[in-house]
C-alpha cells in the first residue's frame, strides 16, 4: 500500500473490488430495512436519548456536516489545482476557476463552488502518509492513528457522548450523529465508546411509509410487548429499551419524521442542491441540523478513481459542485453557517502523475502525503488558504497539517476540551484528542499538535 503507483500496492478499493463487502455492511439502505432490521430491534434501541444540541457556553459552533468524498479525491483536481504543471500532472484540467477572493483558485468543473470562496478555507497542506482506504479512514475521522491498543471513537461520536456528559441528551428523538444516505462502512465509528456512540443511519425515512409498513411496524411493536413480562426481573433495563422504543417509532412515523422529509422545502431551494445523491442528501443534513443533530456525515461515494478518471470527474464534479455551493449558500441565507461547521474532504489524495498508460487509461492512485480539505462556518475564516504544495503535488512544503490537527480545531469550535477526557471501559481515561505518536527508531520526530489557529477566532 505504500508505492501507490504500482497495480499490486492497492487496497480493496473501488475498481478492484465493488462487491467488497465492508461497502454495505452498515448500510440500512431502505426504509423497509430500517422497519426489518433497525427500528424496533434489541440492538438498534439500544442508543442514546436525544436531544436538541445546544453550545455550551465556550461554544461558537452547535453542529457539523462533513461531505466525506469515500475513495479519496485528487486534490489537484479539486482544491489545489496546478494549471502550470505538465500536461501528465493536471490531466485532461489545464484550467483552474478564479474564485470571489483574489489570488484563490479551484478545478473549472467547480465554478459554483468558486463563488463561495469567501466562506471556506481550503486546507491544502494535509497528510498523514497512509495510502490504505481504511487506515486513512479511520485517520481522517478520528483524528488518531491506527494501531495499539485503542480503537479510537470518530469525531461525531465524540461529540455525542460530550453532549450527553453535559446533559443536554433528554428527551429527543433524533440521534445527535447521523450518516445520510448510507454508511461509510470501513471502520468502527464508536470505538470504545461502544454501540450507543454509532451514527445512525436512517436509510429513506425522507419516504413516506405505506400501510404495509405502519402494520408491520405496529406487529413488531405487539410482539415486543409480549416481551415486557420480563420486566418484573429486569424492570430497568425494560424502561430504558421502552424509552427507546417510543423514540424508534416517532422517528418512522412521529413529527420526528419530518425532519428526513426535503418535499417539504421549496422547489428554488431543492434546485440549488441539486437533484441527485448527494444534493439531497446535503439538503436533508441542514434540515437534520435545524431539527437538532449536531453531527451529520453526507457520504458521498464514487472517487475510487484508479482508471477512466475524466469520465468519473465529469459526473462527479457538477453535483459535488450544486451539492457544496449550495449548503454554504443556503446555511448562510439562514444565518446557520455561524453555528455550522461544513467540512469537505476524502480519506487521502491521489498521485500527482495522470496516469495515461494501460490499465489505468487516465487515473490516478491513493496519495496520502499531501491533499486538501475545505472547512467552513462555525467561526472558521474563511477566504484563505492554510498549507502549500511544491508544483505538482507531490509534496507538502508550507504548514503540514495532521488529521489530529483538524478534529482538535472542530472540537474547539464546539466547546469541546480537546485536552480533556474520555472515559474508557478499562476504566483509564483517554485524551479525547491524542497526542501525536512516537516516531519510530531512526524517524524524525512527529509534529506537535497544531491546531488551525490561522483559521481560528483568537
Amino acid at each position: 500500500m505504500n508505492a501507490p503507483d504500482h497495480p499490486d500496492s492497492l487496497c480493496h478499493c473501488q475498481e478492484h473490488a465493488r462487491s467488497a463487502p465492508f461497502r454495505r455492511a452498515f448500510d440500512l439502505g431502505t426504509r423497509r430495512d430500517f422497519l426489518r432490521v433497525g427500528a424496533l430491534t434489541a440492538g438498534a434501541l439500544a442508543l442514546a436519548p436525544w436531544l436538541r444540541a445546544r453550545p455550551s457556553p465556550s461554544a461558537r459552533a452547535r453542529a457539523v456536516i462533513q461531505i466525506f468524498l469515500s475513495g479519496g479525491p485528487s486534490h489537484v483536481d479539486t482544491f489545489d489545482p496546478k494549471p502550470g504543471a505538465p500536461a501528465d500532472i493536471t490531466g485532461p484540467w489545464r484550467k483552474a476557476a478564479a474564485t470571489n477572493v483574489d489570488g484563490i483558485f479551484i478545478n473549472e468543473l467547480l465554478p459554483l463552488t468558486a463563488r463561495q470562496a469567501d466562506k471556506f478555507a481550503l486546507l491544502r497542506g494535509l497528510s498523514h502518509n497512509n495510502n490504505g482506504h481504511e487506515t486513512a479512514t479511520y485517520m481522517m475521522q478520528t483524528g488518531s492513528r491506527p494501531g495499539g491498543d485503542i480503537v479510537y471513537p470518530s469525531v461525531g461520536a465524540i461529540v455525542a457522548r460530550k453532549l450527553e456528559e453535559s446533559g443536554l441528551l433528554k428527551g429527543r428523538a433524533l440521534p445527535p450523529y447521523m450518516t445520510v444516505p448510507s454508511a461509510l462502512g470501513r471502520f468502527s465509528e464508536a470505538g470504545f465508546l461502544g454501540a450507543r456512540y454509532r451514527t445512525f443511519v436512517p436509510g429513506n425515512l425522507a419516504d413516506a411509509p405505506d400501510t404495509s409498513e405502519r402494520r408491520r411496524l405496529a406487529t413488531r411493536a405487539a410482539l415486543l410487548a409480549e416481551l415486557d413480562t420480563l420486566g418484573a426481573t429486569e424492570k430497568d433495563l425494560f424502561e430504558e429499551e421502552d424509552h427507546f422504543r417510543e423514540q424508534a417509532r416517532e422517528m418512522v412515523l412521529g413529527k420526528a419524521r419530518e425532519a428526513f422529509d426535503i418535499s417539504l422545502e421549496p422547489e428554488h431551494i431543492r434546485a440549488l442542491y441539486g437533484n441527485d445523491g448527494v444534493g439531497r442528501a446535503c439538503l436533508q443534513a441542514r434540515r437534520l441540523v435545524e431539527n437538532g443533530v449536531a453531527f451529520v456525515t453526507v457520504n458521498m461515494g464514487g472517487w475510487d478513481t484508479h482508471r477512466d478518471q475524466a469520465q468519473s470527474y465529469k459526473r462527479l464534479m457538477p453535483a459535488l459542485d450544486r451539492a457544496f455551493s449550495g449548503l454554504l449558500a443556503d446555511l448562510a441565507q439562514r444565518g446557520m453557517l455561524d453555528t455550522t461547521i461544513v467540512t469537505c474532504g476524502g480519506e487521502f489524495g491521489r498521485t500527482p502523475r495522470f496516469q495515461m498508460e494501460p490499465p489505468w487509461n487516465g487515473g490516478r492512485n491513493h496519495f496520502g502525503a499531501a491533499f486538501a480539505w475545505a472547512v467552513a462556518g462555525g467561526g472558521f475564516k474563511g477566504g484563505t488558504v492554510v498549507g502549500e504544495t511544491d508544483a505538482t503535488g507531490a509534496k507538502v512544503v508550507k504548514r503540514v497539517i495532521t488529521p489530529w490537527d483538524l478534529t482538535a480545531s472542530i472540537y474547539r469550535q464546539l466547546g469541546i476540551d480537546p485536552k480533556g477526557t474520555l472515559p474508557h471501559p478499562l476504566g483509564v481515561p483517554v485524551p479525547v484528542s491524542p497526542p501525536p505518536p512516537p516516531a519510530r527508531k531512526g524517524a524524525p520526530p512527529p509534529p506537535p499538535l497544531a491546531p488551525l489557529l490561522e483559521i481560528l477566532p483568537a
